[in-house]
């Protein structure tokens, strides 16, 4: 039986019954894939500027780059893997708005932020680990380049916001709205009506 849905280069068959992606809305990730990399390379252009302003040599691209090579091909090779990043991230946050709150632009700031959050820890490995980590600015306990980072992500997520939510203008993707109480648990009088 052939069977082929939204993304045919992931079809699975069965001999009971077909199995597809059909719930993944590949165009909705698509245009976060585009947000996000529009925004990583507003990212890394500004870079410069905000090296001025923190006072820091930080550079994603140099930790990026030099992490795949040493050559003086690093900073192309870096630009590549911090669109692709930020193409991965604007996909993945396409899927997951839905269910983040606030307006569009809060919504982007706070899902990069979180995961700077989340991934900033691990500088510590990037100053003992990174194969060029010699020539690149110690992140550990760096004040400028924390405070950089976060300018950096903020940036970034006001722009996977702002721009994701055009590219994804059509809702019929969006979750159904679950009225819910203000402690959370959910909206008792619908439950009553509903069980009754």
């Amino acid at each position: 039986m052939e069977c082929g849905y939204t993304i045919p280069w992931l079809w699975v068959r069965t001999p009971a019954a077909p199995v597809s992606l059909r719930s993944v809305p590949v165009a909705r990730s698509i245009n976060g894939a585009l947000a996000g990399g529009l925004a990583a390379a507003v990212w890394a252009a500004q870079q410069p500027l905000d090296k001025r302003v923190f006072g820091s040599d930080y550079d994603d691209l140099a930790i990026l780059g030099k992490a795949v090579t040493r050559g003086s091909e690093w900073p192309y090779v870096g630009l590549a893997l911090h669109l692709q990043n930020g193409a991965a991230f604007g996909a993945a946050y396409a899927l997951l708005r839905p269910f983040l709150v606030g307006p569009p632009a809060l919504r982007g700031v706070t899902a990069a932020l979180a995961e700077h959050a989340a991934l900033w820890p691990f500088a510590r490995f990037v100053d003992k680990r990174h194969p060029a980590s010699k020539e690149l600015v110690s992140l550990q306990g760096n004040r400028r380049a924390l405070a950089q980072a976060t300018w950096r992500h903020a940036l970034f997520g006001l722009i996977v916001g702002i721009v994701e939510y055009r590219l994804n203008a059509q809702r019929e993707a969006e979750p159904p709205f679950v009225p819910v109480s203000s402690n959370g648990h959910g909206n008792i009088e619908r439950a009553a009506t509903t069980a009754a």
